[in-house]
């Protein structure tokens, strides 16, 4: 009787042994099925930036440069491969000009003169804005966004919150900084198109303003584009 009962016993002990090992394994996949599913994706790139469709008179040099950040939220719509994602970001955009400077005092025109000089060893028009960015998504490996190859085609609606130029000469023989902060000349609003193709967390992407810099009164059709490196799960 106390053989079956140790016996007994035994085989009660194993089986909840066995039953916790189950357990923690179960909550280990559970941890693990949740990781690579999360579809919350913080976007950052770095790009060179430039000005498509800008006239002969607008002389832009150097390596004008940009920087962007969104975190976004991956929408599955179909049981692989393919999501949407939307989210809230931040674009800032600093495009030098070689010998000139944008009269921002220019009062009795709408506009926007670039000016001849020598007067700046250095010179930027430099954006902001806050964004709302939207993209249809192709993931390789759908039950890990950190691997595989990956693309996407989206837009970006944009509200500009700081338009300044900073130019940069010497005075007294000390460095100089000018900066003049004004939006009048410039679109409040920007919609543009992006694409980006990649490899595990890392992408090339490409933006181009769907619509003008300057306002429409200004004459000036310029539209901003972004060529670049974005660190992400997508």
């Amino acid at each position: 009787m106390k053989k079956l009962l140790f016996t007994l016993g035994l085989l009660a002990v194993t089986a909840g042994v066995f039953a916790q090992d189950n357990m923690a394994g179960a909550a280990v996949n559970m941890a693990r099925e949740k990781a690579s599913f999360s579809r919350d994706f913080l976007v950052i790139g770095i790009s060179y930036d430039g000005w498509a469709s800008a006239p002969d008179t607008v002389n832009t040099k150097g390596f004008s440069r940009g920087f962007n950040i969104a975190l976004m939220y991956d929408i599955p719509i179909t049981k692989k491969h393919f999501s949407v994602a939307a989210g809230l970001g931040f674009s800032s955009s600093n495009i030098f000009l070689k010998d000139q400077y944008i009269d921002m005092d220019n009062a009795n025109s709408n506009a926007v003169r670039f000016v001849s000089s020598t007067a700046f060893k250095k010179y930027k028009v430099a954006t902001n804005y806050l964004e709302i960015p939207l993209e249809f998504r192709y993931r390789q490996v759908t039950d890990n966004a950190n691997t595989g190859l990956k693309a996407s085609l989206g837009v970006r609606a944009g509200m500009l919150v700081n338009a300044h130029t900073k130019g940069k000469n010497s005075l007294g023989g000390e460095k100089n900084i000018i900066k003049e902060q004004n939006k009048r000349f410039f679109n409040p609003w920007r919609f543009a198109a992006t694409a980006k193709l990649g490899y595990g967390n890392f992408a090339l992407f490409y933006t181009l303003n769907l619509n003008p810099l300057f306002k429409d009164n200004t004459n000036l059709d310029v539209r901003p584009y972004s060529v670049g490196i974005a660190l992400s799960g997508l």
